[in-house]
């Protein structure tokens, strides 16, 4: 089988990129001929169409790339998957999506906000986004790097480090974890909040919102936005800076699960699988 994957490339740290990066890695390891282009270069697109002439098509990001994702490769006669995440109300394209055999998604959630939105759902699957679990991985608060990630934020070794990653925080949960931790602050272990955020004008407005919630529970003084640009060299140290987490699974079963979930997909499409 052959796929061309239409992602951020060449990849930045950002989750799209990454969402695309892991694809195509684990792709290639059960065996996949594929290839991955940025979504929005037409010409290098039409290209891959022409020599490579893929079997399937999957692009990544969320509605708004739909021209990019699905249009311009239907231009070419090419099968179209794509694998999306949501943000903002996505019936503007209903006809278009539920017209495809198949739409991936990102997780539960993600399906009911397009099936709330009025794509059909049936034609919807739930695919997680990849972890590299040689990369992400449990690291001993005393490793050198986490410790300088930890120094650098100002956590010192006797706080319980927690952490939301996002493009802001609010999106992923950031006010509700706040509110939990003015419930408990009186009675918690000694703790600060970390809120890592990409650096971009509307993340600028929602992290004011954010900080002046945290002044308002009286927790500011625990709460550390940190709004920067940063490589996936930083990300694992990052987490691992948060003290004790737990893998769910290891490189090894990721493979059969990705080879089972991936064939099963193309074949209620009924498109090959080999």
């Amino acid at each position: 089988m052959k796929i061309l994957v239409l992602t951020e490339y060449p990849p930045s740290a950002a989750g799209l990129a990454t969402q695309g990066q892991l694809l195509c890695r684990g792709l290639s390891e059960i065996g996949v001929d594929v290839y991955p282009v940025h979504f929005d270069a037409p010409q290098e697109k039409e290209w891959y169409y022409r020599w490579f002439r893929p079997d399937i098509v999957v692009g990544i990001g969320f509605w708004g790339h739909i021209q990019h994702l699905v249009l311009h490769p239907q231009q070419f006669g090419m099968k179209c998957v794509p694998w999306l995440l949501a943000d903002g109300y996505v019936a503007a394209h209903r006809e278009l999506l539920n017209s495809l055999p198949l739409i991936l998604v990102t997780s539960n959630w993600v399906k009911q906000v397009y099936v709330r939105d009025g794509i059909r759902g049936d034609n919807i699957a739930v695919l997680p986004v990849g972890c590299d679990t040689d990369s992400f991985m449990p690291r001993s608060l005393d490793d050198l790097k986490v410790r300088s990630i930890r120094e650098a934020l100002g956590v010192t070794d006797e706080q319980i480090m927690i952490l939301t990653v996002g493009g802001d925080a609010a999106s992923k949960g950031a006010q509700e974890v706040m509110q939990a931790l003015a419930l408990i602050d009186a009675e918690a272990p000694c703790w600060r909040y970390v809120c890592k955020v990409w650096p971009q004008p509307r993340t600028v407005q929602q992290n004011l919102v954010d900080l002046q919630l945290a002044a308002d529970l009286g927790i500011d003084k625990k709460v550390i936005y940190s709004t920067n640009v940063v490589s996936q060299n930083f990300m694992p140290y990052l987490l691992a800076a948060c003290g004790q987490f737990r893998c769910a699974t290891s490189k090894w079963s990721l493979v059969p699960f990705f080879r089972k979930r991936w064939t099963r997909l193309l074949r209620a499409c009924a498109w090959p699988t080999s």
